[in-house]
C-alpha cells in the first residue's frame, strides 16, 4: 500500500556530508510519524532521528548537533541531513512511516524502505 524509497547514500569521508531522502508513494493518507533507522554490521537496527506529522523531532544521543530529520508532507518525502560525519555512522539507513492501522483499516501498522549505504571512511 505504501512504498518508501531511500536514496543519496554513498562513500564519504570523515567530516563529509549527505542527505538521504525517501520518497513515499501509495497510500500516503495512511503515514504518520517517520523515522530514519540505521544498522551496521553485527548491530541492532537503531532509531537515528523521529518527526511528526506537524515536525516534532527527536535524535539519538549520537547524531545530535550533526543529523537533520525534516519532511515535506506535500512531496511525501523525507530527509535525513547529515552533517560532521564519522565512520561510526557507517550503516545501512532505512525509512520508515508510521501507518495508520487504527484508522484505516487498508493502512498497515508501519513501513520500510530498502535502505541505502552510508559509508564514512577514516
Amino acid at each position: 500500500q505504501v512504498q518508501l524509497v531511500e536514496s543519496g547514500g554513498g562513500l564519504v569521508q570523515a567530516g563529509g556530508s549527505l542527505r538521504l531522502s525517501c520518497a513515499a508513494s501509495g497510500d500516503t493518507i495512511c503515514i504518520s510519524a517517520m523515522g530514519w533507522y540505521r544498522q551496521a554490521p553485527g548491530k541492532r537496527r537503531e532509531l537515528v532521528a523521529a518527526i511528526t506529522r506537524r515536525g516534532t523531532t527527536d535524535y539519538v544521543d549520537s547524531v545530535k548537533g550533526r543529523f537533520t530529520i525534516s519532511r515535506d508532507n506535500a512531496k511525501n518525502t523525507l530527509y535525513l541531513q547529515m552533517n560532521s560525519l564519522k565512520p561510526e555512522d557507517t550503516a545501512v539507513y532505512y525509512c520508515n512511516a508510521g501507518g495508520l492501522s487504527d484508522s484505516y483499516d487498508f493502512c498497515s501498522d508501519d513501513y520500510w524502505g530498502q535502505g541505502t549505504q552510508v559509508t564514512v571512511s577514516s
